[in-house]
């Protein structure tokens, strides 16, 4: 397939809604769990779930040599080539540099964890409790490994089809789980649900290329291979432990300042944006991030697949952001309890920031295709900064609304400084489509949020309603014009 194809508009959006339904699919799954886990543990069991949760990602981040992402720029540029050999030799590379995190990952997690449960989780659990991270990391290691040769080998289906059955294992193991043991059954959740991870991605790629060392080179030569792989990744690690560190700090903090129950409803804040609301953004690393580093050289090239993304991302995520906004106050009890509903101001003022998010991230993308370590680190580093200090002044300032504000102003910031580093660096700019296309919808979603915190109930439903039929119509309208979707859509029809 040509670079012209991949870019194209039909492309994009297919594999965005490949890959949005998988995490649509993913999200339902997730929405039985935390619901059961809001019936059964409470504000404070979530709390303490999702601070297992981020010290669990943080130590990932900190030890995985950054092999689930620089992998795949690395095997997308060789698989392009069409050298089957050299990519089966390259996917034993990324196997053993995977390895090679698990271990440290393991090791890193044994030595840590007396800290860990002193200063993450205020000596709120046993040594064993915080050390039981260990087998967690490592298997979170070695899935990164297998998911990385899904992309970068362009297996995007089977892919999908593991992540699909990682989100329903993790539903069948969770629920049953929290109902008979509590809140001791967060690291039984969190251990079975990993490895149902590795299991299922594992098989996918085994299946494509089997486990096996390639001739030509013993294992010294073999991880030095890798060499260029992990100096890139590195740097990922850095941007990622700035990422994970900034979140386990919010949350520490959170946790030191209210209690663990404020924890929990700013973690369901989180999940009902950046997670449900984000599920868009998902095909930007799957498919996405493959195809630009693919064209990384060629700066029209970039610029074209970095705007269409960002048009297909907006149209299609922009009506979801209308809708929740306008229905949050129904949804976060059905979602979760009646205990929850303080989330829904903060959760409100959050789902704008996506907006932001959806035209940054196909930019941000861009220094990474390029290999450009060192810029991604500071950038991250001064996003992660600006987020908590935000966090700090917000919270102390509104309370939970608050940490929604500094959310949306953070990704504002990361919005503004990501285009300006893009545009001097690598001569990005917005087309006009882009433009135009934020202009209209982004209104939408500002006046959804100002009818929703009128405080009238029919204020909010009408304008809300009146905001959302207006946003998804302008959106299929585009897609109409630009895709052949519904022509593909009406012929199905008329088959059956």
């Amino acid at each position: 397939m040509s670079c012209k194809d991949d870019n194209s508009y039909g492309h994009v959006l297919k594999y965005t809604g490949i890959f949005g339904g998988v995490q649509g699919l993913g999200i339902i799954a997730a929405l039985v769990r935390n619901k059961a886990a809001a019936l059964l543990l409470g504000p404070a069991g979530m709390g303490l779930a999702s601070l297992f949760n981020t010290a669990a990602n943080f130590m990932s981040q900190a030890t995985s040599l950054g092999v689930s992402f620089s992998a795949v720029r690395h095997l997308s540029e060789i698989f392009d080539r069409g050298d089957a050999a050299l990519t089966g030799r390259y996917v034993a590379v990324v196997r053993m540099w995977s390895a090679v995190a698990a271990v440290l990952g393991a090791a890193a997690c044994l030595a840590a964890a007396p800290a860990v449960g002193r200063y993450v989780f205020d000596g709120g659990i046993t040594l064993a409790e915080a050390a039981a991270l260990a087998p967690v990391v490592a298997m979170i290691a070695l899935t990164g490994g297998e998911t990385a040769i899904l992309k970068g080998a362009r297996l995007l289906r089977g892919l999908a089809a593991a992540q699909v059955l990682t989100a329903l294992a993790s539903l069948v193991v969770a629920v049953p789980l929290y109902w008979a043991m509590g809140a001791a059954g967060i690291i039984p959740v969190l251990l079975l649900s990993t490895a149902a991870g590795l299991v299922v991605t594992a098989r996918r790629s085994l299946a494509a290329f089997p486990l096996g060392l390639p001739g030509g080179g013993g294992l010294r030569r073999i991880l030095a291979e890798g060499g260029g792989m992990v100096r890139l990744g590195l740097a990922f690690i850095v941007s990622g432990v700035v990422g994970s560190g900034a979140e386990m700090l919010v949350r520490s903090y959170l946790n030191t300042c209210a209690d663990l129950a404020t924890v929990g409803l700013y973690n369901a804040g989180y999940m009902i944006t950046v997670t449900y609301a984000g599920m868009v953004f998902t095909a930007m690393e799957t498919d996405y991030f493959p195809r630009l580093s693919a064209v990384n050289r060629h700066r029209a090239a970039v610029n074209l697949a970095a705007n269409r993304q960002i048009e297909v991302s907006l149209l299609v995520i922009s009506p979801m952001i209308v809708l929740m906004t306008a229905a949050l106050p129904q949804l976060v009890p059905l979602l979760y309890s009646g205990r929850f509903a303080p989330v829904v101001p903060m959760a409100q003022v959050s789902l704008l920031s996506m907006y932001a998010r959806a035209m940054m991230l196909p930019v941000a993308y861009i220094t990474l295709a390029k290999g450009h370590s060192r810029a991604y680190m500071i950038l991250e580093t001064v996003s992660a900064a600006v987020l908590v200090g935000l966090m700090a002044a917000c919270f102390g300032a509104w309370g939970l609304t608050g940490a929604g504000v500094a959310v949306l102003l953070a990704n504002v910031f990361d919005l503004i400084v990501t285009f300006a580093y893009a545009a001097l660096r690598y001569g990005y700019r917005p087309s006009r489509a882009v433009v135009m296309t934020a202009a209209v919808q982004v209104p939408l979603g500002a006046a959804a949020y100002i009818a929703a915190s009128s405080g009238s109930v029919w204020v909010r439903l009408a304008v809300g309603i009146a905001a959302t039929a207006a946003s998804a119509g302008l959106s299929a309208y585009v897609i109409y014009k630009k895709t052949t979707l519904w022509e593909k859509i009406r012929r199905k029809v008329i088959k059956r």
